[in-house]
């Protein structure tokens, strides 16, 4: 998957993977593509694993315009390979949001979110848009955690480097604001 066999995770009690995170898709050295991402997602299905798929776009592909097309092409190839939902998470962590101090305010992160709900209803079912969760994963943070919490389709966070910091409880706290789950 990552650089861990499926086997050593499902050994050591670890029933979650982490698929498709910006580091991987743009890192030159690692370069994953669409397709490689699609693929580890279902095979680490098929080894009854749950998966956190990673989906987002760069700073360049947002001002240009296309950050429904890209998310929408990551989701499209997970979608071709995936027909049972159940274990499966997207995360939608904006590129261009993440470690830079640029941040996604939470109404795009709202208006992104209810894309890939209406993309999902779309092209896999309606059921799977509504049942699926969408975390959010760009520099979520103390300050910003309550509102992106409260927003209809976000339904939880994938947090990085604040899980770190002591802020990290707020965050964690911040489902008493909604219904959103946290995921570090």
């Amino acid at each position: 998957m990552g650089f861990v066999a499926d086997h050593a995770s499902i050994r050591q009690g670890i029933n979650w993977v982490i698929l498709g995170h910006s580091e991987r898709r743009h890192i030159p050295t690692i370069a994953e593509s669409d397709e490689t991402v699609a693929t580890k997602v279902a095979y680490a299905l098929g080894a009854s694993l749950s998966v956190i798929a990673c989906i987002g776009e760069t700073l360049e592909e947002r001002e240009a315009g296309n950050t429904n097309a890209v998310n929408e092409r990551q989701l499209a190839a997970i979608a071709a390979k995936v027909s049972d939902w159940t274990n499966v998470v997207i995360a939608y962590e904006p590129v261009w949001a993440i470690g830079t101090g640029k941040v996604a305010t939470p109404e795009q992160a709202q208006e992104v979110h209810a894309a890939l709900r209406v993309w999902l209803a779309a092209n896999v079912s309606p059921a799977v848009a509504e049942s699926v969760r969408i975390l959010y994963g760009g520099s979520v943070s103390a300050k910003n955690c309550d509102e992106l919490a409260g927003k209809e389709d976000v339904d939880g966070f994938l947090v990085g480097g604040a899980s770190l910091k002591p802020e990290f409880t707020a965050i964690v706290d911040s489902h008493k604001c909604a219904k959103a789950p946290v995921a570090a």
